[in-house]
Formats: C-alpha cells, sequence, structure tokens
C-alpha cells in the first residue's frame, strides 16, 4: 500500500479525505532533518501508476524539453507534462492539485502553497549513463508569476537502484564541507526538501548502470507569494566541492556582479552583449 492514497491509479487522482491530514505525523521529522528540512517516503505511490509513468517516459525530447552538456549538467533532459499522454497530464496536475498541496502544507508547515502550472524546470527528468548534476543551491524566483520557491518535490522511477550505480541525491551542509545525506533514487521514493540559499543538493556521482539504463525521475517545484520589490533573485548557484574536479559556473556569476553593482541601464546591455558574444563563439566553434 502507498503513502499516498489514489482513486484511480490510471489517472492519479488523489483522495482528497485521505490526504487531508497526511503530512502531519511526519511534520517534526521533515523539520528537524539536518542539513536542511527534508524528508524521504518509500512507496509514495501506487507502483502501478510509476509502472505507467515509466512505460510512457518520453523516447525524444517534446519542444518545452530543455537538454544540459556542461561541466555542472552533464547528459541530463527534462519533459515538459503537457505533451504527455491524457492519463499522464491528469498525475501531473494533480501533484499540483489542492489536495496535494495540503499534504505539503501539513508535512512543511508552509502555507499558501502555490503550485507551478507551467511546470518551469518540472516534468520528467532523464540523466543518461555518465551523466551527472553538480552540487546547488536552486532559483528562487518565478518570474512569470512574481513567486518565491519553497519547495521541491522528487519522485524516482529507477526500479533495483544501488548506490554503486552513481546518481545518488546528495544533501550538503552551508559551508559546503561535507555531504550529511545520500539518498539513493529507488523506484517509489519521494523526496520532499525546503528551498533556500544554502539547501546544497545535486546528485554529483555519475550514472554508471551497469546495463545503460539512465537515471529518471519527476521533478515539481512550489512556491510562495512572498517575494517582495526588496527580495533577491539569483539562478541556480553552483557550488564545487573541496578536493573534486567540480567546475564552478563563472559566467553565471559575472552576469550576477554586474546586476547587483551596476545600474539597470548600464548592466543589462552589456549582459546582453556577453551573451551574443558567447553564442557566436559556440556557434563558431560548431563550424569550425
Amino acid at each position: 500500500m502507498s503513502y499516498l492514497e489514489i482513486n484511480d491509479p490510471r489517472y492519479g487522482q488523489f483522495d482528497a479525505e485521505a490526504l487531508r491530514k497526511r503530512g502531519l505525523e511526519l511534520r517534526e521529522t521533515y523539520q528537524n532533518a539536518a542539513p536542511f528540512p527534508h524528508i524521504a517516503i518509500d512507496d509514495f505511490l501506487p507502483a502501478q501508476l510509476l509502472d505507467l509513468c515509466l512505460a510512457e517516459f518520453p523516447a525524444k525530447a517534446d519542444p518545452d524539453s530543455r537538454t544540459f552538456d556542461r561541466d555542472q549538467e552533464r547528459f541530463k533532459t527534462s519533459f515538459n507534462p503537457d505533451y504527455l499522454s491524457p492519463p499522464l497530464r491528469a498525475f501531473f496536475y494533480s501533484l499540483n492539485s489542492r489536495p496535494f498541496l495540503q499534504f505539503l502544507e501539513n508535512l512543511s508547515d508552509v502555507k499558501g502553497l502555490i503550485p507551478d502550472p507551467f511546470f518551469i524546470g518540472g516534468g520528467f527528468h532523464e540523466t543518461r549513463n555518465g551523466g551527472h548534476l553538480s552540487v546547488h543551491a536552486d532559483f528562487n524566483h518565478h518570474k512569470l508569476m512574481d513567486l518565491e520557491r519553497r519547495l521541491n518535490v522528487l519522485i524516482y522511477l529507477n526500479r533495483d537502484w544501488r548506490v554503486e550505480y552513481g546518481g545518488a541525491l546528495e544533501l550538503w551542509d552551508e559551508k559546503m564541507e561535507r555531504c550529511v545525506k545520500t539518498i539513493v533514487p529507488e523506484f517509489g521514493r519521494c523526496v520532499v526538501f525546503s528551498t533556500t540559499g544554502e539547501s546544497f543538493h545535486g546528485h554529483p556521482a555519475p550514472v554508471a548502470h551497469p546495463e545503460g539504463k539512465p537515471r529518471r525521475s519527476i521533478a515539481l517545484y512550489y512556491y510562495t507569494a512572498t517575494w517582495t520589490a526588496d527580495s533577491r533573485a539569483w539562478t541556480t548557484q553552483f557550488k564545487a566541492r573541496k578536493g573534486s574536479p567540480d567546475q564552478s559556473d563563472w559566467r553565471v556569476r559575472r552576469d550576477e556582479l554586474l546586476t547587483e553593482y551596476l545600474p539597470p541601464a548600464l548592466s543589462r546591455p552589456v549582459i546582453r552583449t556577453l551573451r551574443r558574444r558567447r553564442k557566436a563563439a559556440a556557434k563558431s566553434d560548431a563550424q569550425g
């Protein structure tokens, strides 16, 4: 039996009454977890529903997909739920529904959660063999809706996954001195955690499945209407682990410094020029 009850596993619609008080029993564990509030819940959803996710996992990129292949994010692709079959679309939309939001609020004690109907950065994720995601803190501002990011939800789709296959989720302390928690991305396991400028996480160990299987997951992000004119926005903040070959994203840091210390009338044209030059250089390299 799964932790969250579903009325119809084919469509992933939650039993609203059953979810009304779910999460309260785990709130203390969540809030007291180190290095930041989080929890891992096994058998989170019915296996029948997650098997459908695997059976219909996209075989190719959709119009809104993003694929990353750089030092910080290697061989990673995201897929937008709007291009999935009707049953899977219904399931993803239910993850933005009131019953699921109530569960998350009960668990985290963060009130007024708002889902992302655009699924920016969310949906299905896949990292192929050899790929990784360096340790980072997430972007904190939903520009389209002007909201503050508060929670991440990850649901894993990898049967019989072992830690030696790589791809384990690592949670690091705020000083980036040590990995406090390692979570294997096993089938049916859900991880919920609070997102701040110090909630450093990633799966830096390259995926190395002996049969070449990719690491797959569902990713959802939730927000609150607490963003103010004084709030400082940042994009994904990658951090290098001590003694590792990790690479910091200095281009992002440079753009942020320009934005912070120059007035908008000066910083925006400079940043646009630099980005155009980067694109032109990349195009030239590809043609050469």
